[in-house]
């Protein structure tokens, strides 16, 4: 094999030991929060979970589930101008605008059910949506808990296809810990729901979106592809984004 050969052998070695040690820092990329006010605080095993809360009186609720880099207390604004009648609740992941703990599939799951539980004991009809990484937690509420309608904003079928097409040269199947495998949960939602996706989105290929679409049961989804939105695109510039959020198309 000669040093040469051993060099790169040890260097990929060593790439791939760091992808499994530090995986987790090229998922989630925590934000603080620029709005601090209004929120409400789960204590979810033992650690403090912030959500930003929009109160408003009767039955509809909304659960929202950021990306990776969001700070949902911004988000909270323009949710809170597309849908003026609907009680909303921002789940800051762990690690983001103040929760405490590290972000991680399985802290990720158990944040997102004890939210739904609070905002089920208060509201009769509650509505779930989630962007990017978000549509991982959003699908999970949405398979195991009875929900009014899903929003899927920019989604993936599973983080492992996508680490899987965007590093081929890695062994992320033995790598990656957090999967996100929504497509695996996709076919026990029975919700209406919409999907939204970018049609040349260069952070997660519309194919994903197609995969996930695919994955639910006849007749449950409906998956729209925009070819004016990208990846990041904020949800009032985008007619089918606002359209899906509100239940209904948007003339543009």
């Amino acid at each position: 094999m000669g040093w040469a050969g051993g060099a790169l052998a040890l260097a990929y070695g060593g790439l791939c030991l760091l992808m499994f040690v530090d995986q987790r820092r090229f998922i989630y990329f925590p934000q603080p929060a620029a709005d601090p006010t209004g929120r409400l605080e789960l204590m979810v095993e033992g650690k403090r979970i912030l959500v930003a809360h929009r109160p408003h009186p009767g039955p509809r609720a909304l659960i929202y589930f950021g990306g990776n880099a969001e700070d949902v207390s911004i988000t909270r604004g323009d949710l809170a101008e597309l849908l003026p009648d609907t009680a909303l609740y921002l789940l800051h992941y762990r690690g983001y605008g103040g929760s405490e703990g590290q972000p991680s599939e399985a802290a990720l799951r158990a944040d997102a059910q004890a939210l739904y539980a609070l905002v089920a004991r208060r509201h009769r009809q509650v509505s779930v949506a989630g962007r990017s990484l978000g549509t991982g937690p959003a699908v999970h509420i949405a398979a195991t808990r009875p929900v009014q309608r899903l929003v899927l904003l920019v989604p993936f079928d599973s983080l492992l296809a996508v680490a899987r097409n965007a590093m081929p040269w890695l062994p992320v199947d033995l790598l990656l810990q957090d999967r996100w495998d929504a497509a695996a949960e996709a076919p026990r939602v029975t919700a209406p729901t919409t999907i939204v996706a970018a049609e040349f989105d260069a952070v997660v290929p519309s194919a994903h979106a197609r995969a996930l679409h695919a994955a639910f049961r006849p007749g449950v989804a409906q998956l729209l592809v925009e070819r004016d939105l990208d990846h990041n695109t904020p949800l009032l510039e985008s007619g089918a984004i606002r359209g899906a959020l509100r239940g209904g198309p948007e003339v543009r």
